[in-house]
């Protein structure tokens, strides 16, 4: 059985608007699902990992080509809206 793999697309978006969309996308989603996020900022490369670490999410793939990072990753806990 394949799982479901949600997309996000934020390219031609930068910072810190894709680190925003994927917090918004990921509390769409139910713990265990995947969201890949592609997007053409390189800082994303470094800050979508990092929000993953501190909201307990885990990244299961990073992949940088010519203009385009996809940035993989599994939703964990929902975070808590303070």
């Amino acid at each position: 059985m394949t799982e479901t793999v949600h997309d996000l697309d934020v390219r031609r978006q930068l910072c810190p608007i894709p680190v925003i969309k994927t917090q918004n996308r990921v509390n769409q989603l139910a713990r265990g699902e995947v969201l890949r996020v592609t997007c053409t900022d390189p800082g994303a490369l470094n800050d979508i990992p990092a929000w993953c670490r501190i909201n307990g999410h885990q990244v299961l793939e990073t992949r940088r080509d010519d203009h385009e990072v996809v940035i993989t990753l599994r939703v964990g806990e929902p975070s808590v809206a303070l």
